[in-house]
């Protein structure tokens, strides 16, 4: 049987998925035994800078106890030619039992996958998918909320090249959650609109009647490739302030994955406000990739 991964949101089941939670809160609890993956080496592959993703995967990872491995990739031997999968059978005859993965090309995960004989967790790759982002915000949301399944949650901005919003919209409708997703034409196509995702173009409208918002960075190569007529017709239509905090209900959540640009999607009111959620986010990454790790390396059945 092959090994699972976690490519996605979707390659577990919801039954799956709220177990993840379950565990990720648990250890948020109580700290688990240093040694429940003793002496298992995980390998972190970070083709692209990341600061927060791969701090709180290596945090995870010594938490649990795992032999740790990092290396920039530039200086391995796919730096000089080898195929991913030589490198993947290298790795698994030297001991490597999972390997952390982020890379700008949508897909790397999977080929990599199907190349190693062991679990490959994708931390990024490309505009595609980035599951444990995902698992990290929702398990915020439920948090806050109690629940997840009703609940109305928008995201807001650049929709087309967001890997997390994909991946948050993939977990947020398996548990029941309806998604509005908010921004400009060019960065938010009408092909999005499936069944529990509906499109909106006009931000003010939705406000009050959100159980929590998600704002997106706002990159500023969309400007120069023309995908954005200007940056300060972005802020006017789509940029969380402080008179739209103001429509925002009291319990409304407000979310960003970061990093975020102050000025831009959002201002630095709505960091200072008691809703935004930025924090708690970065802070529960650890426990939600510590559970993955559990999953994946020591009782990951065959998802129903």
């Amino acid at each position: 049987m092959a090994p699972r991964n976690l490519l996605d949101v979707d390659d577990v089941s919801p039954a799956e998925l709220i177990a993840l939670l379950d565990r990720a809160t648990s250890f948020k609890d109580a700290a688990p035994p240093r040694d429940l993956l003793a002496g298992v080496p995980v390998l972190n592959l970070f083709f692209e800078a990341s600061t927060r993703t791969v701090t709180s995967f290596t945090l995870a990872e010594q938490r649990v106890g795992a032999d740790v491995i990092s290396f920039a990739p530039g200086t391995s031997s796919l730096g000089k030619g080898e195929t991913i999968a030589d490198t993947a059978i290298t790795l698994h005859a030297i001991g490597v039992r999972a390997i952390v993965v982020r890379h700008p090309e949508s897909g790397f995960p999977k080929r990599l996958s199907e190349a190693f004989d062991g679990h490959i967790i994708n931390a990024g790759d490309g505009t595609h998918a980035h599951p444990t982002q995902a698992l990290l915000d929702l398990m915020t949301l439920r948090h806050d909320h109690g629940r997840l399944d009703g609940l109305r949650v928008a995201i807001v901005g650049d929709i087309l090249h967001s890997r997390v919003a994909r991946s948050n919209i993939v977990g947020m409708r398996m548990l029941g959650v309806d998604v509005t997703l908010v921004g400009p034409r060019t960065l938010l196509p009408d092909s999005f609109e499936t069944d529990g995702v509906r499109i909106e173009r006009d931000l003010d409208a939705i406000l009050p009647h959100l159980d929590a918002i998600m704002m997106l960075r706002i990159q500023h190569e969309r400007i120069v490739s023309g995908l954005l007529p200007s940056l300060d017709d972005y802020i006017r239509q789509f940029q969380l302030n402080r008179s739209r905090l103001a429509r925002l209900g009291r319990d409304t959540v407000i979310l960003h994955p970061g990093p975020y640009n102050r000025g831009v999607e959002l201002t630095d009111d709505v960091l200072d406000d008691p809703r935004s959620r930025y924090v708690a986010q970065v802070h529960n990454g650890v426990f939600v990739r510590m559970a993955v790790l559990e999953f994946l390396l020591k009782s990951a059945p065959v998802a129903a």
